[in-house]
């Protein structure tokens, strides 16, 4: 029986309760994070990689919804060490940290002192196929002054969930967001990246997507490893139909090439030679088998 994190504790999952009055489960008064953990096999080691900064944006998303964590970043980075251990890991997982409010009142107050976490981990796999089809959604992505895209709030999911459905119903993999102001914004869970005549495009940050940690990663690759302009600006939703590439980024979801979007072929309908070469160093990185990377990934055994 897997170990989890909760309250303070290790304990086997199946003693983990929620109180059906919890805030975070009546209102969706709460946030997560998502880390993950790759197995080398060569080196008979765990590397959780990005630890930190995913930790430190777990923070971020706190402080931008008045939910302070009650602890440090360097606590939970041992903390989640130390589960890893405690679970025997060996093989890749997904890592998810949860804050949340408690039950002391019935009213969806912020105000509350309590603020649980807990953390689990699961083997996943996300999307298993190669590539992906999407499609462009008609809804569109809470916007910055809605509920705040940059925290990775819990309430914030259902807008996901939605535009997933949606893209389901309608045969395609993903969906893709459109800003308010019409502008592409990003998948239901994932950042889009246009690749262009050698150029890398993704949206900026102030057009409502979240600072993934995967696309920081990749765009410090293209930069350092295939010597590419990368340009963070808005793109029109015509710009995905001229691409000669488009991929999702994602903790979960890693590097997934869009070979279709809205019924039209991205590219010659396949995954681009770019999407493919940072596809195999993100691959080698995450593993801890790029040399200059090494420090984004920390070591559990």
């Amino acid at each position: 029986m897997p170990y989890i994190y909760d309250q303070g504790n290790f304990i086997e999952d199946k003693w983990a309760t929620v109180s059906i009055k919890n805030k975070g489960l009546q209102y969706g008064l709460g946030f997560i994070e998502g880390i993950r953990a790759f197995w080398n096999r060569e080196e008979n080691q765990l590397y959780l990689f990005r630890m930190e900064d995913h930790y430190i944006r777990f923070h971020q998303s706190g402080n931008i919804l008045h939910m302070p964590i009650p602890l440090s970043v360097d606590a939970l980075n041992q903390i989640t060490i130390e589960l890893m251990k405690i679970n025997k890991v060996m093989s890749d997982v997904y890592i998810r940290p949860i804050c949340f409010k408690g039950e002391q009142t019935i009213t969806p107050t912020l105000l509350e002192p309590i603020n649980r976490v807990a953390i689990f981990q699961e083997t996943l796999t996300y999307v298993p196929k190669p590539s992906i089809k999407v499609s462009v959604s008609s809804w569109r992505r809470n916007g910055n002054d809605m509920i705040p895209p940059q925290a990775k709030s819990t309430a914030g999911y259902l807008n996901s969930a939605l535009a997933r459905l949606e893209a389901n119903q309608n045969g395609f993999d993903e969906a893709i967001f459109l800003t308010t102001n019409g502008f592409v914004c990003e998948g239901s869970s994932e950042n889009i990246f246009l690749v262009k005549e050698h150029q890398l495009m993704t949206p900026p940050v102030s057009d409502g997507i979240l600072p993934g940690i995967t696309r920081d990663t990749v765009m410090t690759l293209a930069k350092n490893e295939l010597g590419m302009e990368v340009i963070e600006r808005s793109v029109s939703r015509s710009e995905l139909y001229r691409a000669d590439e488009l991929f999702f980024t994602g903790t979960a979801i890693g590097i997934k090439p869009i070979v279709e979007v809205d019924h039209r072929p991205v590219g010659q309908g396949k995954s681009g030679p770019i999407t493919e070469k940072i596809q195999q160093l993100y691959e080698l990185m995450v593993r801890g088998k790029l040399p200059n990377y090494k420090h984004y990934c920390t070591a559990v055994y």
